[in-house]
């Protein structure tokens, strides 16, 4: 991997990688990891998302747990019953990500995005795996320059908890794309009827659906969850997105 870059966090130092076409200026993204770390496949991700024209920044988000390194498994996931083992103990990485924390460090991470050279004044986008779909879906409704918003494979966006991430997109006033995994217990039928029925209630204009025989993590080629349909099918919604919402 590129060497990382420290960003300041509510709660301390974060590190990130960038990725970006050329040294000119272009639409800043924000790129929301899933719970297995910021690791190559997050970089080769923010490279194929930076080749559409736009300079993208990815976080570690759990940094509260950890470095990068530390909260990035050692073992290869894409045997199943690694993959199934390290399930087991990302809990422990979690736990720290409150709605409440999330939402403090969200001004940090879209200022850092700002503060790079070359990201151009204007709309930002974001997308967010797993996770990290929480955090986009949050970033959606926390900042108004949020004009693009990818979640995939996402778990937990839309439950019945108070603190819900799809609550906050009453004060949205991004476009959407959501591609759900299918059969997911991390975010099932009811908790994808009640963001859409959110989605709708608002006027905001999204793109959602379930993807057939995707599994619950379905981008991420460094797993036995990867599902190569999906993945491509995910990198065509979202370019469609950003191109339609950010101009690049």
């Amino acid at each position: 991997m590129r060497p990382f870059i420290e960003i300041p966090a509510a709660e301390g130092t974060a590190e990130a990688v960038i990725a970006r076409p050329d040294a000119g200026s272009h639409p800043g993204v924000l790129l929301f990891i899933d719970a297995i770390g910021l690791r190559q496949r997050i970089q080769d991700m923010a490279d194929r998302i930076a080749s559409w024209g736009y300079i993208v920044l990815a976080p570690n988000t759990m940094y509260r747990s950890g470095t990068a390194a530390e909260t990035t498994p050692t073992t290869d996931l894409r045997i199943p019953e690694e993959r199934a083992a390290y399930g087991r103990v990302i809990g422990e990485y979690l736990a720290p990500l409150t709605g409440a924390a999330i939402d403090a460090d969200l001004p940090h991470y879209i200022a850092a995005l700002r503060g790079i050279d070359g990201v151009s004044e204007g709309p930002i986008g974001v997308t967010g795996y797993c996770m990290g779909a929480k955090f986009a879906t949050r970033a959606a409704g926390l900042d108004s320059s949020v004009a693009a918003c990818g979640g995939f494979h996402g778990a937990m966006i839309a439950t019945s908890d108070p603190d819900s991430p799809h609550h906050r997109l009453v004060d949205a006033q991004a476009a959407f794309v959501y591609g759900h995994a299918d059969n997911d217990d991390k975010n099932p039928p009811e908790d994808i009827a009640r963001l859409d029925a959110m989605l709708t209630e608002h006027g905001l204009q999204a793109r959602t659906a379930v993807y057939p025989d995707a599994p619950h993590g379905f981008t991420m080629s460094d797993t036995s969850s990867y599902q190569e349909v999906g993945a491509e099918r995910h990198f065509t919604e979202l370019r469609e997105l950003f191109d339609a919402t950010l101009g690049a």
